[in-house]
């Protein structure tokens, strides 16, 4: 452990201790300790070192009981490579690979199981006999076998040399014959305008190998890896080396004979949703924070940290107390740091929901004060710094985090630091930055309270949002008299309880028929929202009461639409209340996901993209709903049929234990005479029937909910054609006028930027801060000065939300990829916007139209 974290090193004491104690309970508790000890192995793979010494100790008292743990670890490992448990067969072959130092393993049956591994490997990315779409399965299998070699190659190369040399050397030639990974479209940091991807660069299995590769040349010395074999190794070495059962790795899927773009794409893309990449390395600190730690020690402890973080995901504050007590000797608190940020803010989804790394990240500031609480504000300054680059996905993350973890410190934080971002324009992703950070803060709090908190910097009060009152429309009489008393008459009828069907009428008969539809539309939506403006439990008990109302005055999608422009006019001045009610009304089949799309691509939304979130929020609901809609339909029609094939075993059983009873009939007399008891004749042909109807039952609900899913697959594939229609609609004239051959084009931050949608003819720009403006592609500042012009800035945000929703709904996308390429990805569109939906799938740009 760490000394500089109060941990020590003294592991023998420990395993002597632990050997004592299951020696002594072995005989009685046998079975128990074996599950449990292969439990330990896999949940703590940080101390698999001293787990390995452990069954070494056991293998010199009960050879049996350690051919077990040997047995049933390969049967794990056979069920984690047949169900592709990617964690599971990691961690178990680091396992294996610590017996094979404690000598309980022979290293030449370890070398077997790596070069089973490699053959798979290589047979997968052959282009002849294999699958190269699957490479993601293959490098996995690739990567578990480099990544076992800190912990274990000094000792193969000291015991079968020649072995572990032909595996190197077959790794070696795979790594010839595999394809580079580039990291477009899942990248932290890119730029949407690059002409070239960034494929000089070392992906992470290329960078793996290298990192082994320098140990190889440094004799497999590491810091990181206890060695707590060797203070038993006169004792290790007179026990059984056992042999490891032979494993198989899973069948390839058959490739299409002709393997089309599409087809490639769409199987790379589920091979990498089976076999994810664990770790994007953001390197957000300077060099001279890591000029101590080896490039082998530095994965190593990120392996270390990953695995705190996968099996204490539930228990925060063990994460946390673990993660400072790695077994290692020297300082890392900014790797700990970057590890956690990398996945965070990984793509295209983190393993976990981003409330836990910030749950883990406030335990560690608790439990490193003195050094974690820096590390992280450094973090924070270094990501603020490059804002303008950061994905626009992850731009969204760091909000949400920064705002939570700022709610649990008092939000203090020296703002003194940013106060410069008033001196930009409004399109400045850092002032963006910050505005939104305040907005989410008075989310997690109330205005004054933050106010307060931003007294070191006062004029930043200007990016507050404003007070989140209701913009009740009625609230006074100055208004229009008839719409005003009207509302008053609504109140009163919700105020008598009147049903909502005595509310249709009176709306149908006295408001629509004779002030029409916009003042009809004004007065209920109005007046019902500002009855459940209280709370939130107020608005869905209106909705719930009332919405039918609602529901007859907006039945097709403009009327829905005119109906979201009146919620947001209400809600004008609190953000989150708008995306509520929204989203509530979606939820309540009030508004479709359509219109939805259709009134976040009108022009005053548009015109947003770029300066406030605001919009995107709403839209991320409605796709997020529409999509978990249709996840927990497959999921449900999943478990059906389980319980239908369940059901239809026991409906066959019961009629074969009938049959067999019927068969037993005889005749007498001409006339059948039962054989069985006649009770139990009846019970059977009860039971029989009552398991028939249980089929039947199941079978009808299945058919229902595939009824639903296939109407469910039909709404997402409108929604997602409608939804990059408007991309394109609205993308394709500002592309064409601030981008020239792929590239930013210099122009005046004040030039005015024409939208081409439906709706839109012009955007309107702030016309602040009118300087000498030059634009660059990576949005440098010089000085206080942004030098990117607001069209250029709107286009960037914008292809950065293209590749974001893209990338984040990519599994549902691509079964409908052949009708986006014939009603949207046309020639006709511009060609950044389909670089950034082909980045965002990971689809071949050689697919490019």
């Amino acid at each position: 452990m760490c000394p500089d974290y109060g941990g020590n090193d003294d592991f023998k004491d420990h395993i002597e201790t632990c050997f004592g104690a299951v020696r002594r309970e072995l005989e009685y508790s046998e079975d128990d300790i074996l599950v449990f000890l292969l439990q330990c192995a896999e949940q703590l793979p940080h101390k698999i070192p001293l787990y390995g010494t452990l069954v070494g100790l056991l293998n010199l008292e009960n050879e049996d009981f350690v051919t077990k743990v040997v047995e049933n670890t390969q049967a794990n490992l056979q069920a984690a490579l047949d169900s592709g448990n990617c964690d599971r067969i990691r961690v178990l072959m680091r396992f294996l690979t610590g017996l094979m130092c404690s000598k309980v393993l022979q290293p030449s049956s370890l070398v077997v199981l790596f070069e089973t591994l490699l053959s798979s490997a290589a047979t997968t990315v052959d282009d002849d006999k294999g699958n190269p779409s699957w490479q993601a399965r293959a490098d996995f299998y690739i990567t578990c076998i480099l990544s076992c070699l800190p912990w274990g190659g000094g000792e193969l190369v000291e015991q079968v040399p020649e072995e572990i040399e032909r595996v190197m050397a077959g790794i070696q030639a795979y790594m010839s014959i595999r394809r580079h990974v580039s990291d477009t479209g899942f990248s932290v940091f890119e730029d949407i305008d690059e002409s070239n991807e960034p494929d000089n660069e070392k992906d992470f299995l290329e960078d793996l190998w290298s990192r082994i590769q320098d140990l190889s040349n440094n004799g497999w010395k590491l810091d990181s890896v206890p060695r707590p074999h060797l203070s038993f190794e006169a004792q290790l070495v007179a026990g059984k080396s056992h042999d490891f059962g032979p494993i198989s790795c899973p069948d390839q899927s058959d490739p299409p004979t002709a393997l089309s773009g599409i087809a490639f794409g769409r199987q790379k893309h589920e091979a990498e949703s089976k076999y994810p990449q664990r770790i994007r390395r953001l390197n957000i600190f300077p060099s001279s924070k890591y000029e101590d730690v080896q490039p082998i020690d530095r994965f190593v402890v990120e392996e270390y940290l990953l695995d705190v973080m996968l099996f204490l995901n539930g228990c925060r504050k063990e994460c946390a107390s673990y993660m400072v007590g790695l077994p290692v000797s020297f300082r890392y608190e900014y790797l700990m740091a970057e590890t956690i940020f990398s996945q965070l803010l990984l793509l295209p989804q983190p393993p976990f929901k981003p409330m836990y790394y910030t749950l883990v990240i406030i335990d560690l500031c608790k439990s490193l004060p003195g050094a974690f609480p820096a590390v992280v504000a450094g973090a924070v300054r270094a990501l603020f710094d490059k804002i303008a680059d950061l994905d626009m996905e992850c731009r969204t993350r760091l909000i949400l985090w920064f705002s939570h973890h700022l709610s649990n410190f008092q939000f203090i934080w020296p703002w003194e630091e940013w106060a410069h971002v008033l001196d930009l324009p409004k399109w400045a992703p850092q002032r963006v930055f910050v505005q939104e950070i305040l907005e989410r803060e008075v989310r997690l709090s109330y205005w004054d309270k933050i106010k307060q908190s931003i007294e070191s910097a006062p004029v930043l009060e200007e990016l507050l949002p404003p007070k989140g009152t209701p913009n009740f429309k009625y609230s006074s009489e100055d208004g229009d008299k008839t719409e005003h008393a009207l509302s008053s008459e609504l109140i009163g009828m919700v105020k008598g309880r009147l049903s909502a069907r005595e509310i249709v009428s009176w709306v149908d008969n006295s408001v629509l028929a004779i002030h029409g539809l916009d003042i009809a539309l004004s007065v209920v939506v109005q007046t019902l929202l500002n009855i459940g403006s209280k709370s939130f439990t107020h608005l869905i008990t209106v909705l719930e009461r009332y919405g039918q109302v609602i529901s007859r005055i907006c039945s097709d999608q403009d009327k829905q639409v005119m109906l979201i422009s009146e919620v947001s006019l209400f809600w004008k001045n609190n953000a989150q209340m708008t995306a509520i009610a929204i989203d509530r009304m979606m939820g309540y089949r009030l508004i479709s996901n359509l219109a939805i799309v259709r009134w976040v691509f009108s022009p005053s939304n548009v015109n947003q993209f770029h300066i406030s979130d605001r919009p995107w929020e709403i839209l991320r609901n409605a796709v997020n709903k529409t999509y978990n809609r249709i996840s927990d339909l497959r999921k449900e029609m999943s478990s059906l049929k389980k319980s239908v094939l369940s059901a239809e075993e026991s409906a066959s059983k019961a009629r074969a234990e009938l049959s067999a009873a019927e068969s037993k009939l005889t005749l007498m007399d001409g006339e059948p005479v039962l054989g069985e008891n006649p009770v139990r004749m009846k019970r059977l042909k009860s039971q029989a029937d009552k398991a028939n109807e249980e089929e039947l039952s199941v079978r009808e609900s299945l058919e229902a909910k595939e009824a639903l899913f296939a109407q469910a697959v039909d709404e997402i594939e409108a929604l997602f054609i409608s939804l990059y229609k408007k991309f394109s609609n609205v993308l394709v004239e500002p592309l064409r006028d601030a981008y020239k051959d792929g590239m930013l084009r210099r122009t005046d931050a004040a030039d005015e930027m024409p939208i081409d949608d439906e709706d839109s003819s012009a955007m309107e720009l702030d016309k602040e801060n009118e300087k000498s403006k030059k634009s660059h592609s990576n949005g440098d500042r010089s000085g206080n000065d942004y030098t990117v012009g607001e069209k250029e800035q709107w286009c960037s945000s914008t292809l950065g939300y293209v590749k974001a929703f893209t990338r984040q709904y990519a599994s549902e996308i691509w079964p409908h990829v052949e009708k986006l390429d014939a009603e949207v990805l046309t020639k006709d569109v511009h060609p950044l916007f389909l670089k950034a939906f082909y980045s965002g799938l990971r689809r071949p740009t050689s697919d490019l139209v």
